[in-house]
C-alpha cells in the first residue's frame, strides 16, 4: 500500500471544503463506518491499521463521504472486537501508535473528511489499569468505587447477587479472588463502570479533551443508554428486572438521570471552535425516550434504527420516516438513518430473507435457521432491495451512517468455521440459544476485499484474521471499479449528488404518486426520489435521471427519464 501525507491529498471538491468550515456539518453527513482491524492491513501482518487506513484516504475521498467513524482502535484484549478497552488514551500497537493517529486525522482533513471515534464508557475492559488495581486493593477499597462490586447470596456468598444473564449469554456477574462479585453487563472482561463515582466522571471528561486536542470532530458513544444505574440494596431478579418498564426509572437501561452526565459532556464539545458532536447508541423504548440523547444540550445526534429493523415495506418506510422526522423538528436535532453496521447482518443479506412481518429479534436468527447464504436466501433480490434501500436513504434529510464494505454490496460472509470465529455473541453461546444473535457478528467484520485477487484479495500481504470467501473476488473494489452498473457505482454517483442536492431538512410525500407498493417524496429544488418497493414494474414519474439502484425499463421520453419503474429499484429525478 502506498502510503498518504496529508501534502497528497486534495480535497473533493469545493463542498468538500466548505462542509470543513461547517459547525452544523453533522446534520447531513454521509457517514462511513470503520472497523480498524478489518479495512485495510498496511503492516501486513494480518490486523488492519491506522496505516492502512491512511493509505485508503482517496478512495473515501473520491467514495464522497463526509466523515470517517472509527471503531475502537485502543489497546484491548479483544475479547468483544475492542469494545473491551484497555486505555482509552491511547492505540492498540497492533493497530498503530499516537503518530499514526495523528497522520490519519491530517491527512482526513486535508481531503475534506470530519473523523468520529468510538468511546466506550459504559464498561472498561479487564486489562485497565482501573480494574486490575481494584482486584488487587480489595473489599471496601476505593478502587472498587470505580465499578459495581456487591457480596454474592447464599451461606458463603457463593451466589451470584442476582440471576442476571448478560447480553453475550451466561451470568452478569463474576466472582473474584476474595469473593466478591462485579457487573458486566458484556462480557466477563467487560466490567461495568459506575457512574455514581465522581472519579469516573472526571476521566472521561478528560478522554474528550484528549481526543479532541487531537483533531476528532465526534464522538460515536457506546451503549450510551446504560451509564447511569441505580441498583438499591436489594437486586430484583432477571424475570422482575425484565418486566420493569423503560420509562427513566429501570435500575440499568435508559434512566433519567444519564442525561446530567451528556450535559456536561456538552459543555466541553463547546469549548471547541467549531463544537465537537457525539450520536448515542441507545437503544431505547421510543422516539421521544431517544430523542433526549439528541437534544442540543446533550450528545447532539441519537441513532435511528428503525429502518434498520423494518422489512422492506413501503407502508413501514413511510410510517417511519414521517416520525422521526417529526420528532427531529421537535427536538432541534437532525435524523440519523443506517442499514448496516459492525453489530448487524449485512443488509443485502436481511432483505433476501422472508420479511420478518413484526416477529422479535434480528433477522440473523432467520439467516441461522435458513443454514447460511445459499439456503434459504435469494442473493440477487437481497442485493436490489439493498441498493434501493440505500438510495432512498441517502435521499432523506438528515445524517446517513454508512457501513465499510456495504457500497460493494458485500453480502454477509456465513462460511467461517467455528475455531476461527471471534465474536462472544458467537462463544459464549449454544445453537439452541443463539435466536437472536444467529452466527455472531464475525460474518460482517470480515475484511474486504480490495483487488480481485492475492492472499487476502488486497487487504494485506500477510493474509487476513478472518477467512474471506472466494466470492469476494467479484466483490471487489478493483472488480467494481471497472463496472459502471456496480454497487459502489452506484454509491459514488449518488454520494456526490447528494452533495449537490441536499437543502431544507424537510420532504414532501407526493401522494399523487405514492400508492401501495409505491413511495414519492420531493425534496428542495425539484429533487425527486421514487422507490417501487414491490416486485411488478410501475410508471416513472416524469423528470431527467439522476440515479438509480437497478436498470430502468420502457422508452426514454421528452424528458430525458425512462417510463418504467422496475420492482426493488430506487430511482432520483429532476423535474
Amino acid at each position: 500500500m502506498t502510503s498518504q501525507s496529508a501534502a497528497d491529498i486534495r480535497p473533493l471538491d469545493e463542498s468538500a471544503e466548505l462542509l470543513v468550515d461547517d459547525p452544523t456539518w453533522w446534520r447531513q453527513a454521509a457517514v462511513y463506518q470503520i472497523y480498524p482491524r478489518s479495512f485495510a492491513d498496511a503492516s501486513g501482518d494480518g490486523i488492519g491499521d491506522l496505516r492502512g487506513i491512511t493509505s485508503r484516504v482517496p478512495y473515501l475521498r473520491d467514495l464522497g463521504v463526509d466523515a470517517v467513524w472509527l471503531s475502537p482502535f485502543y489497546p484491548s484484549a479483544l475479547a468483544d472486537g475492542g469494545y473491551d478497552v484497555d486505555d482509552y488514551r491511547d492505540v492498540d500497537p497492533r493497530i498503530g501508535t499516537l503518530e499514526d493517529f495523528d497522520e490519519l486525522s491530517s491527512v482526513l482533513h486535508a481531503a475534506g473528511l470530519r473523523l468520529i471515534v468510538d468511546l466506550v464508557p459504559n464498561h472498561t475492559g479487564s486489562g485497565h489499569a482501573w480494574f486490575q488495581e481494584a482486584l488487587a486493593a480489595g473489599r471496601g477499597s476505593r478502587a472498587r468505587e470505580r465499578y459495581i462490586f456487591r457480596e454474592g447470596r447464599g451461606e458463603h456468598g457463593e451466589l451470584p447477587p442476582a440471576d442476571w444473564e448478560s447480553i453475550f449469554g451466561g451470568p452478569a456477574w463474576t466472582r473474584v479472588e476474595d469473593g466478591q462479585w462485579y457487573l458486566h453487563l458484556f462480557a466477563t472482561e467487560q466490567p461495568d463502570l459506575n457512574w455514581a463515582d465522581r472519579e469516573v466522571h472526571e476521566d472521561f471528561l478528560t478522554t474528550l479533551r484528549f481526543w479532541s486536542d487531537r483533531g476528532v470532530d465526534g464522538f460515536r458513544v457506546d451503549v450510551a443508554h446504560a451509564l447511569a444505574k441505580d441498583l438499591g440494596e436489594e437486586l430484583p431478579s432477571a424475570a422482575e428486572l425484565q418486566a420493569m418498564p423503560q420509562d427513566g426509572r429501570h435500575p440499568l437501561w435508559d434512566r433519567d438521570e444519564v442525561h446530567e452526565i451528556y450535559a456536561e459532556w456538552r459543555r466541553v464539545f463547546e469549548e471547541y471552535s467549531p463544537p465537537r458532536t457525539a450520536v448515542a447508541e441507545a437503544w431505547v423504548g421510543s422516539a421521544e425516550r431517544r430523542a433526549r440523547y439528541a437534544s442540543p444540550q446533550g450528545l447532539g445526534q441519537a441513532f435511528n434504527f428503525d429502518l434498520l429493523e423494518a422489512d422492506f415495506d413501503a407502508a413501514d418506510y413511510r410510517r417511519i420516516v414521517t416520525e422521526n422526522l417529526a420528532q427531529s423538528a421537535q427536538t432541534g436535532s437532525s435524523s440519523t438513518w443506517v442499514f448496516s453496521n459492525h453489530d448487524v447482518v449485512r443488509h443485502a443479506t436481511r432483505y433476501g430473507l422472508p420479511p420478518r412481518a413484526g416477529r422479535p429479534g434480528k433477522q440473523g436468527a432467520d439467516w441461522v435457521a435458513a443454514g447460511g447464504p445459499d439456503e434459504g436466501i435469494d442473493r440477487e433480490l437481497g442485493l436490489r432491495r439493498a441498493r434501493a434501500a440505500t438510495l432512498f436513504e441517502l435521499a432523506l434529510p438528515g445524517s446517513a451512517y454508512l457501513y465499510q464494505g456495504e457500497e460493494l454490496g458485500l453480502h454477509e460472509v456465513a462460511e467461517i468455521p467455528d475455531d476461527q470465529r471471534q465474536d462472544p455473541a458467537f462463544l459464549r453461546t449454544t445453537p439452541e440459544t443463539r435466536s437472536d444473535d444467529g452466527l455472531g457478528r464475525d460474518g460482517c467484520r470480515v475484511p474486504l476485499p480490495w483487488a480481485r485477487g492475492g492472499a487476502s484479495f488486497g487487504f494485506g500481504e500477510g493474509g487476513s484474521h478472518l477467512p474471506q470467501p472466494s466470492w469476494f473476488a467479484d466483490f471487489s473494489v478493483e472488480a467494481e471499479s471497472d463496472d459502471p452498473t456496480s454497487t459502489l457505482e452506484m454509491y459514488r454517483r449518488a454520494l456526490h449528488l447528494r452533495r449537490e442536492l441536499h437543502g431544507a431538512e424537510t420532504l414532501t410525500w407526493d401522494d399523487a404518486l405514492s400508492d401501495g407498493e409505491v413511495l414519492v417524496f420531493e425534496r428542495t429544488g425539484g429533487w425527486v426520489c421514487a422507490t417501487n418497493f414491490g416486485d411488478e414494474e410501475v410508471p416513472l414519474p416524469a423528470g431527467e435521471v439522476l440515479v438509480a439502484s437497478g436498470e430502468l425499463g420502457g422508452s426514454e421520453d421528452a424528458a430525458g427519464g425512462a417510463r418504467v419503474l422496475p420492482g426493488a429499484t430506487t430511482v432520483w429525478l429532476r423535474r
